[in-house]
This record gives structure tokens, C-alpha cells and sequence, in this order.
């Protein structure tokens, strides 16, 4: 079993394994269950990722009205050629938002680690498994890297945007798409865990601040900036460069950051992007219907 990612890395150093399988073997501990069970399960976490990304309408709209189509508009503005994020991340950013819209039209999603941050994991896995032409096997690993990360963040600092601010839910999906994407990527145990801590640091702070108390604005396009941000800092860290803060500082930090935040910027809606005149306009245009 393992408290830190300092633990994870101690153990995959002594028995000479990789990340993904020192999260593979602490899953069955904890859970009595087989190898082949446990793969089996996370197989099973991928296809309903895979199944709510190929089940996306554009045409559906949340009962606020606030989510729904910005997913089509992103694909259709990539088709004309002028994204210059190119064609893989212009990819990531629309199935993140996508994700992020269908879990605001209550159509069913994987919490990756929680609904609101939805989107950023998969739409990195399932772009770079065609990107890549990647194996499923290799993509269910991936899931453990990202999986074994989030644990951690979970348990020493927290996935709760009521409890950590949003740093703690579209910053721990960044933090596990990038340490996912670089092994990916054939980035060593090294390159993982610096991809995440620099993930991380960028989202350090990040209010919770959904208007109208709903899991929409500003959560949906910040799915799709949180999948960008893991892109590229799996990208810093497979090109030799490392965190100056350890990646176990750096949750360490995002808690007690959290607990430092205002209640206000913590999911009340009391704060924040909640409490502009644009949002207090949106309501008061919905009662009048």
C-alpha cells in the first residue's frame, strides 16, 4: 500500500516496476480481488468513458440553459483549420467540454474524480488512444497512473470543491491526465510524477465558484483549460524538465491552500463568479420565464 506518491516511487524502485503497477498490486490488496479483476474493472470505467463521449448531443441543453452546444462549436471550428492548437489538442478541448456538458444535461458520466471535473481525463485518454494508436491495454494502465495519483491527492489533501475549492476537482483531474499522458507517452516513473506536480501547481488556488450553486459556469470550460494544462505539462516534463517542488509538497500545499480559501469561493455560489452582475442577469432573465 502507499500514503504519498514518494511511496509509490520507493516501491516501484525496490520491486523494479512501474507506476501503474504498484497501483494495480494496491488495489488488490485493498479490495481481495484478483489481477484480472481489477482490470476488468477499470476496462469496464474506460468503456463508459469511451460510451459517454460517443453519446454527446449537441443539441441538448441544460434546464438552466446556461451548458449544451459549445462542444459542437469547438468541433466544427477545429474542421476549419484555424485552430492553431492543432488537431490533437484542439481534439482534447472539445471532448472535455462535451464531457463537461453532458454531465450538466444529467446524461451519465465517470466522475474522473468527481462529475464537475468529468471531462479532462477522458477527452486526453481517448484522443491520444487514436492519436496514438494506442492499445487498450496500455490505456487501461494509464487509468492506474491516473488512478494512483488521484488516491493520493484524495487522501492527503482533497477531491472536494466544497472542501478544497476547484484547485481540488479540475486540479486533481489535470494533475492525473498528466501523469497519465506521459506514460503514455513513454515518459518513466519520473517523468509521471514531475508532469503531475507541474499540473498541480498550475491550479493551486483555484476558487469554487458555480453560479447558481450548478455544476456549469464556469466548471464546463474549465474542463477543457484543465485538459490543456495537463497536455502541456506532460509535455515540460518528458522534455527533462522537473518540478522544484516535490509532487508531494505541491498537494501538501493545495491542501492547506484549501483550507486557507474563503468559505465563499468553496461550491456556497456565495462568491466569487457566482456573485457578478452577469450571473445575478442570467437568473433574474430564468424567473421571468
Amino acid at each position: 500500500m502507499y500514503k504519498s506518491i514518494a511511496d509509490i516511487l520507493q516501491q516501484a524502485k525496490e520491486q523494479k516496476k512501474q507506476f501503474w503497477e504498484i497501483v494495480l498490486e494496491a488495489d488488490m490488496e485493498s479490495r481481495n480481488v484478483s489481477a484480472e479483476e481489477s482490470l476488468q474493472d477499470m476496462e469496464q470505467m474506460y468503456d463508459a468513458m469511451k460510451d459517454a463521449d460517443s453519446k454527446y448531443d449537441g443539441k441538448l441543453k441544460s434546464a438552466s440553459g446556461m451548458s449544451g452546444g459549445n462542444g459542437s462549436l469547438l468541433d466544427e471550428y477545429n474542421a476549419s483549420g484555424k485552430n492553431l492548437c492543432g488537431d490533437f489538442l484542439g481534439t482534447v478541448m472539445a471532448r472535455a467540454i462535451k464531457m463537461g456538458e453532458s454531465n450538466a444535461c444529467m446524461k451519465r458520466i465517470v466522475a474522473a474524480p468527481t462529475a464537475g471535473s468529468c471531462g479532462v481525463l477522458p477527452a486526453i485518454l481517448i484522443s491520444y488512444e487514436e492519436y496514438g494508436n494506442c492499445s487498450k491495454e496500455e490505456m487501461i494502465r494509464a487509468l492506474y497512473v491516473a488512478a494512483g495519483i488521484g488516491k493520493v491527492i484524495g487522501e492527503n489533501a482533497s477531491i472536494s470543491g466544497a472542501y478544497g475549492g476547484c484547485q481540488a476537482e479540475i486540479g486533481t483531474a489535470s494533475a492525473m491526465a498528466a501523469g497519465a499522458l506521459a506514460y503514455l507517452q513513454g515518459g518513466d516513473n519520473s517523468a509521471v510524477v514531475n508532469a503531475l506536480a507541474l499540473a498541480l501547481k498550475n491550479m493551486l488556488g483555484l476558487s469554487c465558484d458555480p453560479v447558481g450553486g450548478l455544476v456549469e459556469v464556469p466548471c464546463v470550460k474549465r474542463n477543457s483549460h484543465g485538459a490543456v494544462n495537463a497536455v502541456a505539462s506532460a509535455q515540460l516534463a518528458l522534455a527533462g524538465i522537473k518540478s522544484v517542488i516535490s509532487p508531494d509538497d505541491v498537494i501538501d500545499s493545495m491542501r492547506r491552500i484549501g483550507n486557507e480559501m474563503a468559505p465563499d469561493i468553496k461550491e456556497t455560489g456565495k462568491g466569487g463568479l457566482a456573485t457578478t452582475e452577469s450571473a445575478r442577469k442570467i437568473f433574474c432573465q430564468q424567473e421571468k420565464q
